[in-house]
Protein backbone atom coordinates (compact mmCIF):
# COMPACT_ATOMS: atom_id res chain seq x y z
CA UNK A 1 0.00 0.00 0.00
CA UNK A 2 2.99 2.05 1.25
CA UNK A 3 4.93 0.93 -1.86
CA UNK A 4 6.87 3.94 -3.63
CA UNK A 5 5.41 6.87 -1.86
CA UNK A 6 8.14 9.50 -1.11
CA UNK A 7 8.61 10.40 2.94
CA UNK A 8 6.52 7.28 3.78
CA UNK A 9 8.32 4.26 5.17
CA UNK A 10 6.80 1.21 7.17
CA UNK A 11 8.60 -0.45 10.30
CA UNK A 12 7.54 -3.36 11.59
CA UNK A 13 6.73 -3.01 15.53
CA UNK A 14 7.19 -6.70 16.30
CA UNK A 15 9.66 -9.38 15.56
CA UNK A 16 8.70 -11.09 12.17
CA UNK A 17 9.06 -14.68 13.93
CA UNK A 18 6.13 -13.80 16.62
CA UNK A 19 3.42 -15.33 16.16
CA UNK A 20 -0.30 -14.77 17.05
CA UNK A 21 -0.14 -11.26 18.82
CA UNK A 22 -2.66 -11.97 22.23
CA UNK A 23 0.58 -12.49 24.61
CA UNK A 24 3.05 -10.28 23.20
CA UNK A 25 5.15 -7.87 25.23
CA UNK A 26 6.54 -4.78 23.91
CA UNK A 27 10.45 -4.40 23.85
CA UNK A 28 12.43 -1.09 24.45
CA UNK A 29 12.95 -1.24 20.87
CA UNK A 30 9.06 -1.08 20.36
CA UNK A 31 8.94 1.37 22.11
CA UNK A 32 11.59 3.22 20.38
CA UNK A 33 9.94 2.60 16.79
CA UNK A 34 6.31 3.93 18.54
CA UNK A 35 7.66 6.78 19.60
CA UNK A 36 8.90 7.58 16.08
CA UNK A 37 5.51 6.65 14.45
CA UNK A 38 3.75 9.29 12.84
CA UNK A 39 0.82 6.89 12.06
CA UNK A 40 -0.05 3.24 13.66
CA UNK A 41 -1.39 -0.01 11.64
CA UNK A 42 -3.17 -2.66 13.65
CA UNK A 43 -5.45 -5.57 12.68
CA UNK A 44 -7.74 -4.63 15.84
CA UNK A 45 -10.70 -6.76 17.14
CA UNK A 46 -8.45 -8.17 19.37
CA UNK A 47 -5.87 -9.22 18.41
CA UNK A 48 -3.64 -6.53 19.73
CA UNK A 49 -4.79 -6.26 23.38
CA UNK A 50 -1.56 -5.59 25.25
CA UNK A 51 -1.21 -2.00 22.77
CA UNK A 52 -4.52 -0.70 24.52
CA UNK A 53 -2.90 1.01 27.15
CA UNK A 54 0.24 1.66 25.44
CA UNK A 55 -1.93 3.65 23.02
CA UNK A 56 -3.47 5.85 25.45
CA UNK A 57 -0.03 6.62 26.34
CA UNK A 58 0.38 7.88 22.95
CA UNK A 59 -3.20 9.56 22.10
CA UNK A 60 -0.78 11.81 19.54
CA UNK A 61 -0.45 8.73 16.85
CA UNK A 62 -3.60 8.42 15.50
CA UNK A 63 -4.17 4.64 14.76
CA UNK A 64 -5.49 2.62 11.56
CA UNK A 65 -7.28 -0.64 12.32
CA UNK A 66 -7.64 -2.75 9.47
CA UNK A 67 -10.75 -4.76 11.11
CA UNK A 68 -12.62 -1.56 11.92
CA UNK A 69 -16.30 -1.79 10.66
CA UNK A 70 -16.08 -5.64 9.63
CA UNK A 71 -18.32 -8.58 10.06
CA UNK A 72 -16.26 -10.51 12.55
CA UNK A 73 -17.22 -14.07 14.15
CA UNK A 74 -17.40 -14.25 17.41
CA UNK A 75 -16.19 -18.04 19.18
CA UNK A 76 -17.84 -18.44 22.88
CA UNK A 77 -17.88 -14.24 23.37
CA UNK A 78 -14.41 -13.78 22.35
CA UNK A 79 -13.79 -12.27 18.74
CA UNK A 80 -11.84 -14.32 16.10
CA UNK A 81 -9.48 -11.32 14.46
CA UNK A 82 -7.77 -13.42 12.12
CA UNK A 83 -9.37 -12.19 9.21
CA UNK A 84 -6.66 -11.53 7.31
CA UNK A 85 -6.25 -15.50 6.71
CA UNK A 86 -9.48 -15.31 4.23
CA UNK A 87 -8.49 -13.80 1.32
CA UNK A 88 -11.80 -12.13 1.02
CA UNK A 89 -10.87 -10.55 4.41
CA UNK A 90 -7.48 -9.81 3.55
CA UNK A 91 -8.84 -7.58 0.55
CA UNK A 92 -11.06 -5.72 3.13
CA UNK A 93 -8.77 -5.47 5.18
CA UNK A 94 -6.34 -3.99 2.25
CA UNK A 95 -9.09 -1.49 1.08
CA UNK A 96 -9.97 -0.65 4.95
CA UNK A 97 -6.13 0.47 5.22
CA UNK A 98 -5.94 2.09 2.29
CA UNK A 99 -9.08 4.11 3.31
CA UNK A 100 -7.88 5.15 6.91
CA UNK A 101 -4.20 6.25 5.40
CA UNK A 102 -6.08 8.42 2.59
CA UNK A 103 -8.06 10.54 5.36
CA UNK A 104 -4.77 10.79 7.52
CA UNK A 105 -2.63 11.37 4.80
CA UNK A 106 -4.56 13.17 2.13
CA UNK A 107 -1.42 14.32 0.15
CA UNK A 108 -0.40 10.73 -0.87
CA UNK A 109 -4.64 9.73 -0.89
CA UNK A 110 -3.95 8.71 -4.40
CA UNK A 111 -0.69 6.95 -4.26
CA UNK A 112 -2.38 4.31 -1.26
CA UNK A 113 -5.82 4.23 -3.87
CA UNK A 114 -3.46 3.00 -6.35
CA UNK A 115 -0.92 0.84 -4.89
CA UNK A 116 -3.82 -1.02 -2.79
CA UNK A 117 -5.86 -1.68 -5.82
CA UNK A 118 -3.10 -3.30 -7.27
CA UNK A 119 -2.71 -5.18 -4.61
CA UNK A 120 -6.07 -6.11 -4.11
CA UNK A 121 -6.45 -7.23 -7.75
CA UNK A 122 -3.27 -9.62 -7.21
CA UNK A 123 -5.04 -11.26 -4.01
CA UNK A 124 -7.81 -11.59 -6.00
CA UNK A 125 -6.43 -13.45 -9.09
CA UNK A 126 -5.08 -15.94 -6.50
CA UNK A 127 -8.54 -16.14 -4.94
CA UNK A 128 -9.88 -17.59 -7.97
CA UNK A 129 -6.86 -19.84 -8.40
CA UNK A 130 -7.61 -21.35 -4.62
CA UNK A 131 -11.48 -21.47 -5.55
CA UNK A 132 -11.16 -23.15 -8.89
CA UNK A 133 -8.72 -26.02 -6.53
CA UNK A 134 -10.45 -26.67 -3.02
CA UNK A 135 -14.33 -26.16 -4.15
CA UNK A 136 -14.24 -29.22 -5.59
CA UNK A 137 -12.25 -30.85 -3.40
CA UNK A 138 -13.65 -34.39 -1.74
CA UNK A 139 -12.44 -33.65 1.94
CA UNK A 140 -14.47 -30.91 3.66
CA UNK A 141 -13.99 -31.53 7.70
CA UNK A 142 -10.74 -30.05 8.85
CA UNK A 143 -9.11 -29.82 12.09
CA UNK A 144 -6.93 -26.84 13.09
CA UNK A 145 -3.90 -25.61 15.47
CA UNK A 146 -6.30 -22.89 16.59
CA UNK A 147 -8.76 -20.89 15.37
CA UNK A 148 -6.96 -18.90 13.09
CA UNK A 149 -8.47 -20.09 10.20
CA UNK A 150 -12.06 -19.76 10.87
CA UNK A 151 -12.55 -17.20 8.05
CA UNK A 152 -10.74 -19.62 5.63
CA UNK A 153 -12.59 -22.28 6.65
CA UNK A 154 -15.82 -19.93 5.96
CA UNK A 155 -14.90 -18.65 2.80
CA UNK A 156 -13.73 -22.25 1.34
CA UNK A 157 -16.92 -24.18 2.78
CA UNK A 158 -14.53 -26.19 4.61
CA UNK A 159 -16.44 -27.84 8.17
CA UNK A 160 -13.43 -27.15 11.08
CA UNK A 161 -14.61 -30.32 12.83
CA UNK A 162 -11.88 -30.01 15.80
CA UNK A 163 -9.65 -27.13 17.05
CA UNK A 164 -6.56 -28.76 19.08
CA UNK A 165 -5.48 -25.59 21.00
CA UNK A 166 -8.24 -22.84 21.55
CA UNK A 167 -5.51 -20.79 22.51
CA UNK A 168 -1.83 -21.51 21.55
CA UNK A 169 0.12 -22.90 24.64
CA UNK A 170 -3.24 -24.09 26.08
CA UNK A 171 -2.65 -27.71 25.51
CA UNK A 172 -6.23 -30.04 25.81
CA UNK A 173 -6.48 -31.31 28.55
CA UNK A 174 -6.98 -35.90 28.94
CA UNK A 175 -10.36 -35.45 28.14
CA UNK A 176 -10.36 -33.00 25.89
CA UNK A 177 -7.86 -34.63 23.78
CA UNK A 178 -9.62 -37.79 23.94
CA UNK A 179 -12.61 -35.89 22.10
CA UNK A 180 -10.93 -34.47 19.58
CA UNK A 181 -9.64 -37.44 18.49
CA UNK A 182 -13.30 -39.26 18.84
CA UNK A 183 -14.65 -36.42 16.29
CA UNK A 184 -12.49 -36.74 13.63
CA UNK A 185 -12.85 -39.86 13.42
CA UNK A 186 -16.56 -39.69 13.45
CA UNK A 187 -16.39 -37.24 10.38
CA UNK A 188 -13.48 -38.58 8.77
CA UNK A 189 -11.11 -36.02 8.93
CA UNK A 190 -8.53 -35.97 6.21
CA UNK A 191 -5.96 -33.74 7.48
CA UNK A 192 -5.10 -32.14 10.87
CA UNK A 193 -3.30 -28.75 10.34
CA UNK A 194 -0.59 -27.72 12.18
CA UNK A 195 0.95 -23.94 11.75
CA UNK A 196 4.90 -22.96 11.39
CA UNK A 197 5.12 -20.59 14.50
CA UNK A 198 3.88 -23.39 17.09
CA UNK A 199 5.05 -26.70 18.23
CA UNK A 200 3.48 -29.38 16.95
CA UNK A 201 3.68 -32.43 18.86
CA UNK A 202 -0.07 -32.22 20.59
CA UNK A 203 -1.16 -32.80 16.67
CA UNK A 204 1.01 -35.31 15.78
CA UNK A 205 -0.54 -37.28 18.81
CA UNK A 206 -3.78 -36.49 17.56
CA UNK A 207 -3.52 -37.45 14.10
CA UNK A 208 -1.22 -40.80 15.08
CA UNK A 209 -4.78 -42.14 17.56
CA UNK A 210 -7.17 -40.90 14.80
CA UNK A 211 -5.54 -41.78 11.55
CA UNK A 212 -5.50 -38.82 10.12
CA UNK A 213 -2.60 -36.86 8.34
CA UNK A 214 -0.43 -33.73 9.90
CA UNK A 215 0.21 -30.97 7.28
CA UNK A 216 1.21 -27.26 7.89
CA UNK A 217 -0.73 -23.87 7.23
CA UNK A 218 0.58 -21.04 7.58
CA UNK A 219 -1.92 -18.27 9.01
CA UNK A 220 0.86 -15.47 7.95
CA UNK A 221 1.22 -14.11 11.43
CA UNK A 222 5.19 -13.82 10.85
CA UNK A 223 7.44 -14.03 8.11
CA UNK A 224 9.81 -12.32 6.07
CA UNK A 225 9.06 -8.02 5.48
CA UNK A 226 7.99 -8.25 1.07
CA UNK A 227 5.61 -7.01 -0.19
CA UNK A 228 4.27 -10.10 -1.87
CA UNK A 229 5.51 -12.44 1.63
CA UNK A 230 1.56 -12.72 2.05
CA UNK A 231 0.95 -14.23 -1.33
CA UNK A 232 3.45 -16.60 -1.72
CA UNK A 233 2.07 -17.72 1.99
CA UNK A 234 -0.83 -18.01 0.77
CA UNK A 235 0.01 -19.83 -2.29
CA UNK A 236 2.34 -22.53 -0.42
CA UNK A 237 -1.03 -23.04 1.79
CA UNK A 238 -2.96 -23.73 -1.04
CA UNK A 239 -0.09 -26.66 -2.47
CA UNK A 240 -0.50 -28.16 0.98
CA UNK A 241 -4.89 -27.82 0.73
CA UNK A 242 -4.33 -29.63 -2.70
CA UNK A 243 -2.41 -32.53 -1.43
CA UNK A 244 -4.61 -32.68 2.13
CA UNK A 245 -7.93 -32.40 0.70
CA UNK A 246 -7.80 -34.63 -2.25
CA UNK A 247 -6.00 -37.63 -0.38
Amino acid sequence: ITADIDGVTVSNLTRNETGCLHDYQLSPGDMQKLQRADILVINGAGMEAFMDKIIEQYPHIPVVEASKGLDLIVHEEHTNPHLWVSLDGAKKEVDNIVQQLATLDPEHSDAYARNGQAYIEKISQLQSEMHQAIDPAPHRHIATFHEAFAYFASEFDLQVAAVVEREPGSEPSARELVDIINEIKNKKVAAVFTEPQYPTAVAETIAHESGAAVYALDPAVSGPEDKDAYLRIMRQNLEVLREALYR
